[in-house]
């Protein structure tokens, strides 16, 4: 892939940090009084900061005072398969059978301390039962997404028939671990313009790609650009918690860009891409040199076109400033949401106690009717409306009438006017994909990137990942399709950066989304689009539910509440490549409460 991928001889560690034009002239200093890493440096040249300025980095082998060892278990009190949490004294590890080996492990996931022993046990790893994270048993690394951390491995010892664990203390209560990363060395001091690789978009996918080549052990140097003003964030986060600040929602601290040379450019908006010359041109003029280059830009959402729609407090939520801004605004007031997605229900279900009133203006018949299905969708309708959230369907928004500039009422096309302080706006987005169209980078009819497997596009070099890009679906012979999905751009920026590294990687993972609304959870994995069935397992008025999304005969997606870990057992079903027929949905749910996954995991048909 190029001499620059090559492993630079050691020498004096150096980080190259270029700013932007809203932050030139400003300095941070460290508490030594140093230049920090993230500190911006005016006239577009490049600042160095020296190795002796980075953070020190945790010993990987703790002290013999920092470990507790504990026996506790017989080796017969497991079957294989079976999982148990266990306690230490410092805390609980999660006790593995598989294949007549033990294994200890930290027993929450890392991505938002979900309990790993009521998650799914197949094929040597072990599959959150929340969000669909799977991390390997033997070594604790996090093989499929989302999150960023993987699990402590702790040691297991058998002497006459007696299972004892030894863990350190200190990881037994961090219940995280940041995979081994290399740092930047950068072989020269004086190339200011010159990059390896350049990241445009620091969301879920562009942060993953750069975390994933330090992994890898790249350390030339890494910049990675974001529009926003923030580190990278959670941003689907926003309109689940609407008070949620940027610190709150970091991904990581800044020092962590700092202590791995991942160089961080905010309010960085590139406006041009050269891939003859591989150069990315910025809005002040700036242009950086590139080896390789992931574009991650995302979407920008979509905005009202009727009259009015100038009008003050009127939002689309897209950083923390804009959910706290609707919060202050909805506070005792009337609120109306236009767009009965998940962003626009996200929203209307944490106004419903903050508010004087919510209400949802949607185009279709009921919600997330294209997604869900109509049965579905009308059930999580009616848990709304016993939450005081009035809906106005198969309607639009005729008109936004303003006093003093701000809004007060919200006209629809069905004649009904409503009373509103505040509307937040959900009604889908557009890849950002606007600064791309002269580059000779292919857009495809609605703007978006596509790329193979390998998350390469048609230009050598230059990959893409996130919600911008069509990827072709492996388990869905390899349609090609825009899955805007957090835990897919956690994968697509892994596959990137492997493959920026030549290691013929491909995307595989089994899309997998969840959304939280009046402390329920709905959770989802496949890809339903197309579907010409649905089958409900349970009770949908009591809101305990599965529903099997089938197309002709197999089942293509799976969506539940208050039934975890199912939707995890499907996917991690779809991921071994054995396909669910209709008939067979019954069994499935028979045999996934036993907990027995090797028929359901068997290859084939």
């Amino acid at each position: 892939m190029g001499g620059c991928f090559s492993k630079p001889k050691p020498v004096e560690l150096k980080i190259e940090v270029v700013l932007p034009e809203k932050e030139r002239g400003k300095e941070e200093l460290s508490a030594s009084g140093k230049g920090s890493p993230l500190a911006y440096q005016g006239n577009g040249t490049a600042r160095h900061f020296h190795a002796e300025e980075r953070l020190p980095t945790p010993q990987p082998y703790p002290s013999p005072q920092d470990c507790v060892e504990a026996t506790v278990c017989h080796v017969k009190d497991l079957e294989n398969g079976q999982m148990r949490e266990v306690e230490l004294g410092w805390g609980k590890v999660l006790l593995v059978k598989d294949n007549g080996e033990f294994h200890a492990l930290g027993h929450k996931c890392p991505h938002y301390g979900a309990p790993l022993v009521k998650g799914v046990l197949s094929r040597g790893r072990v599959r959150c039962p929340w969000h669909g994270a799977c991390f390997n048993i033997s070594t604790g690394d996090l093989e499929d997404f989302p999150g960023l951390d993987s699990l402590h491995k702790f040691q297991v010892k058998i002497e006459k028939e007696k299972v004892t664990v030894r863990a350190s203390k200190q990881a037994l209560q961090l219940q995280r671990r940041t995979k081994v990363m290399a740092k930047c060395i950068s072989p020269s001091a004086g190339h200011s313009s010159g990059t390896n690789v350049l990241i445009v978009g620091a969301g879920a996918a562009g942060l993953v790609c750069a975390e994933t080549l330090r992994q890898e052990g790249f350390s030339d140097r890494i910049v990675l650009c974001t529009l926003d003003r923030h580190l990278p964030y959670d941003r689907a986060k926003l309109s689940k918690s609407l008070d949620a600040q940027p610190e709150q929602l970091a991904l990581r601290p800044k020092e962590f860009f700092r202590a791995y040379g991942i160089e961080m450019l905010t309010e960085a908006q590139v406006v041009t891409v050269d891939v003859r010359n591989k150069k990315a041109v910025f809005k002040d003029g700036f242009k950086l040199e590139y080896s390789k280059l992931l574009l991650a830009p995302g979407s920008s959402p979509k905005t009202l076109t009727c009259k009015g729609r100038d009008v003050e407090n009127v939002f689309t939520i897209r950083t923390p400033e804009d959910a706290n801004h609707v919060l202050r605004l909805a506070r005792g007031r009337n609120a109306v949401v236009v767009g009965a997605g998940f962003l626009g229900m996200e929203v209307a279900a944490y106004l419903t106690e903050k508010a004087h009133s919510v209400s949802v203006v949607e185009l279709e018949e009921t919600p997330f009717r294209r997604f869900l299905g109509e049965r579905v969708g009308r059930a999580l309708m009616k848990m709304f409306e016993n939450n005081h959230v009035k809906f106005y369907m198969q309607t639009e928004v005729l008109e936004l009438r303003a006093q003093e500039g701000k809004l007060q009422e919200v006209v629809l096309k069905s004649s009904k006017v409503l009373r509103a302080d505040v509307c937040v706006v959900g009604i889908g987005a557009v890849p950002a994909t606007g600064f791309l169209r002269q580059s000779g980078i292919s857009l495809d009819s609605r703007g978006f990137i596509p790329v193979n497997k390998m998350m390469q596009t048609n230009i050598p070099g230059v990959f893409a990942a996130g919600d911008a890009v069509t990827f072709p679906l492996a388990w869905r012979n390899n349609r090609k399709v825009n899955i805007p999905h957090w835990q897919m751009a956690h994968a697509q920026g892994r596959v990137a950066a492997q493959n920026m590294l030549a290691q013929e990687a491909e995307i595989n993972t089994v899309p997998y989304l969840w959304t939280a609304m009046f402390g329920k959870s709905l959770r989802y994995a496949g890809y339903g689009e197309g579907f010409d069935d649905v089958i409900i397992q349970g009770d949908l008025e009591e809101l305990k539910f599965v529903a099997f999304y089938t197309k002709g005969d197999e089942v293509i997606a799976v969506a539940s509440m208050n039934y975890d870990p199912i939707v995890s057992k499907v996917a991690e079903v779809l991921a071994s490549g054995r396909a669910i027929r209709k008939r067979e949905v019954e069994l499935f749910m028979l045999h996934s409460k036993t907990g027995d996954m090797s028929w359901l995991t068997g290859r084939g048909s």
